[in-house]
C-alpha cells in the first residue's frame, strides 16, 4: 500500500498546489498545509482522508474546494503512510532546490507553524490539552516554535546557508517521526492498560 501512495506523491507539485491555494483566495502555503496535516497525524488524528480534511480546515481556519480538497486528502493519506513506513521515508513538503534559499527557509518556517497548529488542534480536540508531554516531545515542540522564526543569515555564505537549511530539514524530518512514534507508543500503552474498554458500573 505504501509503495502505491509513495508513487502518487510525485503529483504533489509545490508550485501547482501554491497556485491552487491562491486561486481559492487562500494565503496558506503548501508547506504550512502539509505541516498541519503532519501535526494532526503526530498528535494521534485518525488517518482517514476525510477526517484529515475536516481537521485541517478547523486547525488553519480554511475551507478547501474541488480538486484542491482532493489533493489535500491524498496528501494526508501519503503523509500517514510515510510516517508509518519502516524505512523512515518521510519528508516535509518544501519548494524544490531550484527555489531561492529565502523562499525555502520561509517555507520551512511555515511547515513548522502548520505542524504546531495541527498538533495543538488535535491535542485539544482529544481532550489531552492538559496532559503532560514527554520531555523529548516538549523539547521538539519548543524547537519547532523556534523554527517558525527561521531566517537566512545575510552574513553567511551560500554554502553555509545551504548547509544550515539542510540540517534544519533533517531535524524536522526525524523530530516529526519521533513525535509520531512516541504518540503511537502512548496509544498502545493506553490500549493495554488494565480496565481499558471495560464497562463502568
Amino acid at each position: 500500500m505504501y509503495d502505491d501512495l509513495h508513487e502518487d506523491a510525485a503529483v504533489f507539485d509545490f508550485d501547482e498546489l501554491s497556485n491552487q491555494l491562491l486561486e481559492q483566495g487562500l494565503q496558506t502555503s503548501p508547506s504550512e498545509l502539509h505541516g498541519c496535516l503532519c501535526g494532526l497525524l503526530c498528535a494521534g488524528a485518525a488517518s482517514q482522508p476525510e477526517a484529515g480534511l475536516d481537521a485541517l480546515g478547523r486547525a488553519l481556519d480554511l475551507v478547501l474546494h474541488g480538486e484542491l480538497a482532493g489533493q489535500a486528502m491524498a496528501l494526508y493519506a501519503v503523509s500517514a503512510a510515510a510516517l508509518e513506513d519502516e524505512e523512515f521515508d518521510f519528508h516535509p513538503l518544501l519548494p524544490g532546490d531550484d527555489a531561492g534559499i529565502h523562499e525555502r527557509t520561509e517555507a520551512l518556517a511555515g511547515w513548522s507553524r502548520g505542524f504546531l497548529a495541527g498538533f495543538a488542534y488535535e491535542t485539544g480536540r482529544a481532550d489531552r490539552a492538559g496532559a503532560p508531554l514527554s520531555g523529548d516531545r516538549s523539547e521538539i515542540l519548543r524547537d519547532f516554535a523556534a523554527i517558525t522564526q527561521a531566517e537566512v543569515d545575510e552574513e553567511a555564505g551560500e554554502e553555509e546557508s545551504e548547509a544550515s537549511f539542510t540540517e534544519l530539514v533533517e531535524y524536522l524530518r526525524f523530530a516529526a517521526l519521533n513525535v509520531f512514534l512516541d504518540n503511537c507508543a502512548d496509544n498502545r500503552r493506553d490500549d493495554d492498560s488494565p480496565g481499558r474498554g471495560q464497562p463502568v458500573h
